[in-house]
């Protein structure tokens, strides 16, 4: 099964304080907005979305058909393929998306520890 490019999504208290921490780690804004409360930073092939106010809790994010730098990758699974797979492996679903449309699409499910993982496919 190809997930894709991997993130973690943090939500944060203040997104400027979070970003400056990130900064000296050395990871530098890739994507987002920051007047909209979230931002990726990226450091080499290292992601971490900075999110205020969006979510209660820290998500893994898993972005079928994408690379690190949001490039298209050639050959991915489509995230309804990996839908259908862990629906027949019996693992419970706790967004889906429709099977018959194509394009964008995400799942969610919730691993046996409660940490949510976030399947959002953009192309």
């Amino acid at each position: 099964m190809k997930l894709g490019a991997f993130s973690i999504s943090l939500s944060v208290k203040d997104i400027h304080v979070s970003k400056e921490f990130y900064e000296n780690l050395g990871f530098d804004v890739f994507a987002g907005d920051i007047e909209k409360n979230y931002l990726i930073m990226k450091n080499e092939n290292n992601l971490v979305g900075l999110f205020q106010g969006m979510f209660e809790n820290n998500i893994m994010t898993f972005n079928p058909g994408w690379d690190t730098t949001a490039n298209t990758l050639e050959n991915f699974d489509d995230v309804r393929e990996i839908q259908k797979d862990l629906k027949k492996k019996g693992i419970k679903l706790e967004q889906e998306t429709d099977e018959n449309s194509s394009g964008p699409g995400s799942i969610i499910l919730i691993d046996p520890d409660g940490n949510t993982i976030l399947l959002d496919q953009h192309i």
